[in-house]
């Protein structure tokens, strides 16, 4: 009986472990389409969201780009100042074509400032965030951006990528290479990298291969690697 009791009480956290987590999730979404539809009014896209911190210091991460008009213009602008005679007026990198013009967000300080003022309202009428009070912050992705949707990896062809997946890949979790292609393979969308592009670690360089193909629903997370 002591034992059957015990075994109950310890199931029962973690059914409620899950269901919060649940609950946070379906709440994140809908944190992340009022954020959109914020970001859509002022020609932002929403990069990332993300709650962190604890319980009683949380903060509100949400990362922004121009959209893809708004990207296409930066992108028009760079490409006709390379070619002009403000080319000296770019980052080197951009210039000698390390650094891709599409790894750049765009993002100003008084985009971020006036994104967080109309959202924090929409947050509050709609009541987004119950509990505890918390912090919001709106900025730029980076250049180390998170990459976490198929059309991400698409997006960012040619650039280089660090993953990290659920399960061992040539008995290898963690990955960095240049990223050479994202398709369709048997059931699922995979990601193609070329792990040469880069120093690996002691487990891919035992692995002794030329590319390495990792299907998308075993990747954990997923970063962009600056070229410095």
């Amino acid at each position: 009986m002591d034992s059957a009791g015990c075994g109950k009480r310890g199931s029962r956290p973690v059914i409620l472990l899950a269901g919060v987590l649940e609950a946070m999730a379906v709440r994140l979404e809908e944190i992340r389409s009022a954020a959109q539809r914020v970001a859509a009014s002022h020609g932002l896209d929403v990069v990332d969201i993300e709650f962190i911190g604890p319980a009683k210091e949380r903060t509100l991460r949400v990362s922004l780009e121009k959209n893809a008009e708004g990207r296409a213009q930066l992108k028009a602008t760079v490409e006709a100042a390379a070619k002009g005679t403000s080319a000296e007026l770019l980052p080197q990198r951009l210039v000698e074509g390390t650094l891709n013009v599409e790894q750049l967000s765009g993002v100003t300080h008084e985009d971020c400032a006036v994104f967080s003022r109309d959202f924090g309202v929409l947050l509050d009428v709609e009541d987004l965030v119950p509990g505890a009070e918390y912090t919001l912050e709106a900025s730029s992705p980076g250049l180390d951006r998170k990459l976490s949707r198929p059309e991400d990896f698409e997006r960012f062809m040619g650039s280089l990528v660090k993953v990290q997946t659920f399960e061992p890949v040539r008995n290898n979790r963690h990955w960095q290479g240049r990223l050479m292609a994202a398709g369709d393979a048997d059931a699922g969308k995979t990601i193609t990298m070329d792990p040469a592009a880069v120093k690996q670690n002691s487990k891919s360089r035992k692995a002794g291969v030329s590319t390495v193909e990792i299907a998308f629903s075993n990747i954990e997370k997923a970063n962009l690697v600056p070229e410095i």
